[in-house]
């Protein structure tokens, strides 16, 4: 067995390795060492914590004295049906593999790739900013609501010692993030122990909540208001569980916000509402802490998700039966007016809003450090990679904290709220996107544990969070959208390189397979026909205006680029061809065509361009047409071989070893150059002899203005003027090659010159009327050129019988007894007669009749030449010879 062997090299690596498998790496030691958090610790709590916060004791009032219980419910369906939807994209793809740090960014970005994932982790980040400012907004209010000086009053009294203004507010809000920000700084494990401490406390005071509504007797609320018309005192009551109450709480009575003074409506006390479900990420951005995510990840969040939603369902119920309008549209934090001890919630609500800042605060730095980590914005994030000794990405935690402190100037928790709403609900859609496609793709390698997800499930949890977005708030929904796309874009064309995997390929495949199978050969039309070109190349660096040349050829058709290496792989230790496709597919892309590319190993060119012709394609999507570089003993790069080719000093990777065998083959002779076309065309394929290439500029012919550039055709089989016709296949075939080059946007504005070569006694006048009427049926807009060419003509044919060698001494030219031949006169004549056409104004290409090869193979040699003969000297030129019908005059 051969060492490379896959098994052998696999028992050597068990041998060598087994004694250190079980002693884990440096690097391996210090990932174990900050993955420290359990489910419970890492993932519920955070959970539990960010999606109660503000809207558990701060919101839920307003929500249902604003929208009635019939509606509040409405809305929590609403919302746990979208990040339901949400949540089960999330498990899916976190049971897919192994989870490192970055949360949803790292699940998106390694599912749909880097330029989307960059996009999105942005958008993400920014979100969790915004969300860790709302949530220090929200404790800022309840703490002037609690501690406040109340307006019109000047001194002190009691425990309302804090003056209120705009920028009092602010430092308020500065003091408390600092505080969240030396929590952070320390690291994930004291975030953790600071969170099950919160939660703990928060526990109990929702458990004190729930009693309250019992406990408590009926209860007036004194609320002082304070709106355009002044300061005024309201009542509002806690009536304890009466049946009027909850009547005259069931239907919605949207009226305005205190804080604000904004007219409240549905979509805007949804936003509101909905940031209760938007800490269904939190578990999710601890990925890099967890021990094991991918076990963590979709239990936590799911146990997290269905014990809040059954909390805030019998909250609302029990506050829409115990609390008036009045208390809920007026007393945002009437839960602790009602409670049986006041303080109690107070520090519920502080611990629950600053663990949910902390929650949102430590994510954004996870997911900065991870954007960081990835390079995907240069040097630009070159900070945020730094880590203490421990793990922390301090620096990221630092800037973080930076961008909170200046969405703080908001001001109030309502005026963000809509932002925020829409930040994360553009994430989720992008979740519920990056598995949906996972799924499409049908790729083998996505295999998540977690099975109760489908299609059908991702799609709708896509459309609501869509929906809700534009519902929200139009303006906001398109501003980050487009600001989502213009990273997606600069991502895309300025970002590194990253071996992640794409899933755009697997689609592109899973489709493209697809609708191969769905086009059907026998269904072609030929009013739908197009040019798919195997173009047949030797050495790429020197043909390069011949490809750049067949690229606009082929008219949004099939481009193979084909090269046969004459090697055999009997004596080579392994295909030589997969390491010179990456030469080739750079080429590609240095050229900037739309190509694919075809090698093949052969002992002899013919043989190998049978197996290109043969095997290119799949499919309806099968080369029709063969283009080849012309034949010349004078210039070698054009013969269709390898060769060496010198660049600036460097030799071109296109060259392979020479065996004995492939020294005896590679004599490429023009014999075996015919042959080739003669396969080609017996394999029902159109042939073009492209000559002179390495003259065609393509930039200066197509750029240059006030300059007219023209394109010839010559329909007529010059070799044969006596049996050819302007309306045969080959002809049209010509015509239509010449129209499809017109037809490119660089070759717009280039003229069609038709030649029409006649004799004076043919009926000049008839046949220049037909043939208008052919083009003017075909829509071919060219001028026509007649030819008189009586002189020419006369020296056509000539007949002489030799034995082995030719009058004219071309040595190489052998003749078989009693041929007929056409004479060198005739064939110097036509071409001069072709460069003698409008002398002072060149075309850019020239367009000539190739004659199918003669079916005696022993005068191959003579048929080249005779072809050789007719375009010297002619500048770029196509010599075609059509086999299938082209052209159709019908609708």
């Amino acid at each position: 067995m051969d060492e490379r062997s896959p098994l052998v090299t696999y028992k050597l690596s068990v041998s060598t390795e087994e004694g250190a498998r079980n002693v884990p790496s440096q690097g391996s030691r210090q990932r174990t060492a900050t993955r420290k958090l359990s489910t419970f610790l890492g993932v519920v709590v955070p959970t539990l914590l960010a999606m109660f916060s503000v809207v558990l004791f701060l919101r839920l009032g307003f929500v249902v004295g604003q929208s009635g219980l019939y509606e509040a419910v409405g809305m929590l369906v609403l919302s746990y049906f979208i990040i339901g939807m949400t949540v089960l994209s999330v498990c899916a793809i976190s049971t897919n593999g192994a989870l490192d740090a970055g949360g949803a960014y790292y699940m998106i970005s390694r599912a749909l790739g880097p330029e989307f994932g960059g996009s999105i982790g942005i958008m993400f980040f920014l979100a969790n900013v915004c969300g860790s400012a709302l949530y220090i907004l929200g404790l800022v209010e309840t703490i002037v609501a609690m501690f406040g000086i109340p307006a019109g009053e000047d001194g002190r009294s009691g425990v309302h010692v804090l003056p209120q203004s705009y920028w009092y507010e602010f430092l308020y809000g500065t003091i408390l993030l600092f505080l969240c920000l030396l929590v952070c700084l320390v690291g994930a494990s004291i975030y953790a122990k600071a969170t099950f401490l919160i939660f703990i406390i928060v526990m109990v005071v929702l458990i004190t909540v729930f009693i309250s509504f019992f406990a408590v007797k009926e209860k007036v609320v004194s609320i002082v208001a304070t709106d355009s018309n002044g300061t005024h005192y309201l009542n509002g009551t806690f009536t304890g569980f009466k049946l009027s109450t909850l009547k005259d709480n069931v239907y919605p009575q949207y009226g305005r916000d205190y804080t604000t003074g904004r007219m409240m409506s549905f979509t805007i006390v949804f936003a509101v509402m909905f940031n209760g479900c938007t800490g269904i990420m939190a578990g999710s951005n601890m990925s890099g802490d967890l021990k094991n995510p991918s076990y963590s990840i979709p239990r936590g969040t799911i146990t997290a998700v269905i014990f809040t939603y059954i909390i805030y369902n019998l909250l609302a119920l029990i506050i829409s039966c115990t609390c008036d309008r009045t208390l809920l549209q007026n007393d945002y934090s009437f839960l602790r007016d009602i409670n049986v001890w006041p303080p109690l919630v107070t520090i519920g609500i502080c611990c629950s809003t600053l663990s949910a800042s902390m929650s949102n605060l430590i994510g954004a730095s996870r997911i900065l450090y991870a954007l960081a980590k990835d390079k995907l914005f240069g040097k630009l994030l070159l900070p945020a990679k730094k880590t203490s000794k421990g793990g922390n990405p301090w620096m990221s935690v630092i800037m973080s904290w930076f961008l909170v402190q200046l969405v703080l100037f908001a001001g109030k928790l309502n005026t963000i709220a809509a932002i925020v709403t829409i930040f994360f609900l553009l994430v989720y859609a992008a979740v519920g996107l990056a598995c949906l496609a996972l799924e499409w793709a049908s790729a083998p390698n996505f295999r998540p544990t977690f099975r109760y997800f489908t299609w059908y499930t991702c799609i709708l949890g896509i459309v609501g969070c869509v929906t809700m977005m534009f519902l929200i708030n139009a303006i906001y929904a398109s501003a980050s959208i487009v600001f989502m796309l213009i990273l997606l874009l600069c991502l895309h064309y300025l970002s590194p390189s990253h071996s992640w995997g794409f899933i755009s390929q697997a689609l592109i495949f899973h489709q493209v397979r697809k609708y191969l199978l769905m086009l059907d050969v026998r269904k072609d039309h030929v009013k739908f026909w197009r040019p798919q070109i195997l173009l047949l190349v030797s050495n790429p660096r020197s043909h390069q205006n011949l490809i750049t040349f067949a690229n606009d050829l082929k008219k949004s058709g099939l481009f193979v680029l084909g090269h046969v290496s004459l090697e055999e792989l009997d004596v080579l230790p392994s295909d030589p061809l997969q390491t010179q496709t990456d030469f080739w597919l750079k080429l590609v892309d240095e050229l900037n065509i739309k190509a694919f590319v075809n090698l093949t190993l052969s002992d002899s060119v013919r043989y190998g361009a049978q197996q290109l012709l043969f095997i290119t394609g799949l499919g309806g999507m099968r080369p029709n047409t063969v283009i080849m570089g012309f034949y010349t003993r004078s210039t070698p790069d054009d013969l269709l071989r390898n060769e060496l080719e010198v660049d600036q000093g460097r030799t071109s990777p296109f060259r392979y070893t020479s065996t004995g065998r492939k020294q005896a083959t590679e004599n490429f002779s023009p014999w075996e150059y015919v042959a080739i076309i003669s396969d080609s065309i017996k394999m029902s394929k159109n042939v073009v002899l492209a000559r002179y290439f390495s003259e065609f500029d393509r930039t200066r012919v197509c750029s240059v203005k006030g300059k007219e550039t023209y394109i010839d055709v010559w329909p007529l089989n010059l070799l044969r003027p006596d049996s050819a016709t302007y309306v045969n296949t080959c002809s049209l075939f010509l015509l239509q090659m010449a129209c499809v080059l017109n037809m490119v946007r660089s070759w717009k504005k280039a003229k069609l010159r038709l030649y029409l070569c006649v004799e004076s006694d043919s009926g000049l006048r008839g046949q220049e009327i037909k043939l208008k009427q052919l083009l003017k049926e075909l829509r071919i807009k060219a001028s026509i050129y007649t030819v008189m060419w009586d002189e020419v003509v006369a020296l056509h044919w000539h007949k002489q019988v030799t034995e082995n060698s030719d009058s004219s001494g071309e040595s190489y030219l052998n003749f078989p007894n009693n041929s007929i031949r056409i004479s060198s006169d005739y064939l110097q004549a036509v071409n001069q007669m072709i460069l003698g056409q409008n002398p002072n104004v060149p075309p850019a290409v020239r367009f000539l009749y190739l004659p199918r090869p003669p079916a005696d193979t022993s005068v191959y040699n003579r048929f080249l030449y005779q072809v050789e003969m007719i375009s010297r000297n002619l500048g770029p030129t196509l010599l075609i010879h059509g086999v299938t019908p082209v052209t159709s005059t019908e609708l």
